[in-house]
């Protein structure tokens, strides 16, 4: 004990001096030396570099050494969650990565299979302090004994799992078991479906693959970013501080419902609206709506202008939209080639007009006049309003809008389930508006002409400066300078191209920062917690952000809750990778204990008798209870009372239904849309208790819930489980004991 904590004071005296070195950097970097945008880059990339520095070790502050690994050629290495090297001139390491290869054992090794170790040992640690130590004997012949060997290879694990919860996921780089190192380490390419039962872990595993991942391939993954897509924002909260404890902050964390730059879902659909609009027959409906807002006039639409008027008719129209089409560029982008057609054959019907010879002979009107005629056209107003009621410039906003209020190619039963005249967009018209965002694309002619224009500006600018510098020079300054000396000036180094290249701004913000707010971002790596849950329509939105291909998806069809849902994995990844994808499964429970896993099993089960949940390796002893009431409210609220004197948090799940008149019964418990994870109890629906856990969990009127709610609000508890109904229980509860029964 002496001797380990001899050595984590050293690793903290030297995280010290790293933090020391990193705040030095940021505080000489910080002040503008100069006034131009190099030294501005320079500055900003060096301030970028050590905050990331800082962030790292700040990460690592809290357990940052829990592990050791000693070989039986010698070797012996710390293992924590950064890497923390000596300051010698080998830069030995101090501290090993979990995630280097060397580190490998510590997770691996058994021993049938040592991999080199003669022992591992795990470290506890409080803050800066050493609190104990458990030794796992993996060489048989090793009979030097510290008196911190464990009979019980897995206590580590099973005290980790005990723990009271906090509201927020931490890493669980100390306790990561073989099954799940093999999925994190996994190699980076394709698609790897990763799926389990409630409390297999797999949520956490799929973010230390994350951590693994911009570790093993940091060049590209720090450049194209991360992207983490959770099913609601209490399960973003709630795994948010996962990967900055491992010293990592470049990644993207999202929800379905933020994934359209500019839009925030705020709003809700029915189940048979999220269902119908989650189809791939949307992406051909709105195709087809695109095409008919591509319109001819009828019969023709006539123009005033100042040399007589213009007749734009449904022939002229049908041609200039054909060959607008046969570009197969999308809509806004295909404007441009059906408005000039349309000024074209709008200049020639004026100057067959103007030019004509009243004798028979040829059009009397040169080139020059043809392209006064063409300009005069093309900068009319009511030609543009002509080309813009035949063709609009349309915004994804305004076209999906538009659609809502008026379902076009949709069977009528899904167009009225789905028609919708204003509100706030839902988190199932975000990838409507990415469907329509491919569709129309964006013409940025116009801006990248006045960004030309600009640049242009800037140029001739830079070029005044340097005539200014090279005037100024003083006929004095001239007889002073020997004719051998070499005395350089602005304008002897720059031309006015790069000087003004030097005034620009560059972006220093991180790639996840860009990828944020373009929606064309393409990721280096996805992960998708309860990708089951996804649309197939969402899954079109992701596999754009991602056209490699490379993604981590998790989850488990058991618990398919959402209307829209895919379900099968097949069914998800058939359109975009066939059978090229990888599926692994964990299959056991670390969260659940076997008392409540084996209630929450007879859920399913009584749908389908062979189904068979992931094994549980903890039992508390304390088995699940049922109260039936004739007041919810007042019961719950009681309960609440009673639970709350053990240790941990506590969740209330409930129908949203019932949330207002608990809300009232419980004061002082979190709700609402984003609740806070960290107070002692929350009060949550079905679908917000994913991915959760709790110490604690009353679930309320579960005959209002559907099977899979059901099995995932049973599923939340680490120790204690109760349920409180007024309704009878449905199938698969009936055996639950009452409360007097347990002594609840």
């Amino acid at each position: 004990m002496r001797h380990e904590q001899e050595f984590i004071d050293l690793l903290y005296e030297r995280l010290a001096e790293l933090r020391t070195g990193a705040e030095r950097a940021v505080n000489a970097a910080l002040p503008l030396d100069g006034n131009h945008a190099q030294a501005r880059l320079e500055r900003d990339v060096l301030v970028a570099e050590h905050s990331g520095l800082l962030a790292a070790f700040d990460a690592g502050e809290n357990g940052l050494c829990f592990g050791r690994l000693v070989f039986r050629d010698g070797r012996d290495h710390h293992i924590g969650r950064i890497g923390i090297r000596r300051d010698d001139a080998d830069r030995t390491p101090l501290v090993l990565d979990w995630r280097a290869e060397v580190a490998r054992p510590f997770y691996l090794a058994t021993g049938h299979t040592p991999m080199g170790l003669r022992r591992r040992r795990h470290l506890t640690t409080e803050g800066r302090y050493v609190t104990a130590l458990h030794d796992e004997i993996l060489d048989l012949d090793d009979t030097e004994r510290t008196g911190y060997e464990g009979a019980d290879a897995d206590a580590v694990l099973l005290s980790a799992l005990d723990a009271a919860r906090t509201g927020r996921m931490h890493d669980i780089v100390q306790t990561i078991q073989a099954e799940q190192d093999a999925i994190i380490r996994a190699p980076h390419r394709g698609v790897l479906v990763v799926e389990g039962g409630p409390g297999t872990g797999k949520t956490v595993v799929a973010l230390h693959r994350a951590a693994y991942l911009l570790y093993a391939h940091r060049e590209l993954l720090a450049r194209r970013a991360v992207l983490i897509v959770g099913p609601n924002p209490a399960f973003l909260g709630y795994i948010e501080e996962v990967l900055p404890s491992l010293g990592e902050t470049g990644v993207l964390l999202a929800t379905p419902g933020e994934l359209f730059p500019g839009v925030t879902a705020a709003g809700t659909d029915s189940a048979e609206a999220a269902r119908v609009k989650g189809r791939t027959e949307m992406a051909d409906a709105l195709a087809e709506y695109v095409r008919d807002r591509q319109t001819l006039p009828d019969p023709e639409i006539v123009i005033d202008h100042e040399d007589g008027e213009l007749r734009l008719d449904a022939d002229m129209a049908y041609e200039a939209r054909r060959l607008a089409r046969d570009t197969r560029l999308p809509h806004n982008l295909a404007r441009p080639h059906f408005a000039f057609r349309i000024i074209d054959a709008l200049t020639a019907q004026l100057a067959d007009t103007l030019g004509a010879d009243p004798f028979g002979g040829p059009n009397f009107l040169g080139p020059d006049d043809l392209a006064q005629l063409g300009k005069a056209i093309a900068t009319s107003p009511e030609v543009h309003r002509a080309i813009e009621e035949l063709w609009p410039d349309l915004t994804p906003q305004r076209l999906v809008a538009d659609f809502l209020a008026d379902p076009a190619h949709l069977p009528q039963a899904d167009a009225e389930v789905i028609r919708r005249d204003d509100g706030d967009w839902t988190p199932a018209d975000i990838p409507l508006l990415d469907e329509a965002a491919e569709l129309l694309g964006e013409d940025d002619s116009a801006a990248r002409a006045a960004a030309e224009a600009e640049r242009q500006e800037q140029i001739a600018y830079a070029q005044g400066v340097l005539e200014l510098s090279y005037g100024s020079r003083t006929q004095e300054f001239e007889d002073k300078v020997d004719e051998d000396s070499e005395v350089l000036a602005a304008h002897d180094l720059l031309d006015a191209e790069r000087l003004a290249d030097r005034q620009e701004e560059a972006d220093h913000r991180t790639a996840a920062e860009r990828a944020a707010a373009d929606r064309t971002w393409a990721f280096g790596h996805i992960i998708v917690d309860e990708a089951q849950e996804l649309s197939a329509m969402m899954w079109r939105l992701l596999m754009r952000r991602c056209p490699t291909r490379s993604m981590t998806l998790v989850g488990d069809p058991a618990q398919t809750a959402e209307p829209g849902g895919c379900g099968s994995w097949a069914s998800i990844l058939a359109p975009y990778t066939g059978d090229r994808w990888q599926h692994v499964r964990l299959g056991v429970n670390y969260r659940t204990p076997s008392e409540i896993m084996d209630i929450a099993a007879e859920v399913p089960r009584s749908t389908d008798p062979g189904f068979e949940p992931p094994r549980s390796i903890r039992s508390t002893g304390v088995p699940p209870w049922a109260q039936r009431t004739d007041d919810c409210a007042r019961t719950v609220a009681e309960a609440v009372a009673r639970e709350a004197q053990e240790q941990g948090r506590l969740a209330v799940i409930a129908p949203r239904s019932r949330h207002e008149a608990l809300s009232a019964a419980l004061p002082t418990a979190s709700a609402g849309s984003s609740p806070d994870l960290t107070r002692p109890v929350v009060l949550i629906d079905p679908r917000q208790a994913k991915g959760l856990e709790f110490d604690t969990v009353i679930v309320v009127e579960p005959a209002e819930f559907g099977a899979s709610d059901l099995y995932v609000a049973l599923t939340r508890a680490t120790q204690r489980l109760g349920v409180i109904h007024e309704a009878p229980l449905p199938p698969g509860l009936e055996t639950l004991p009452p409360a007097a029964l347990t002594g609840r």
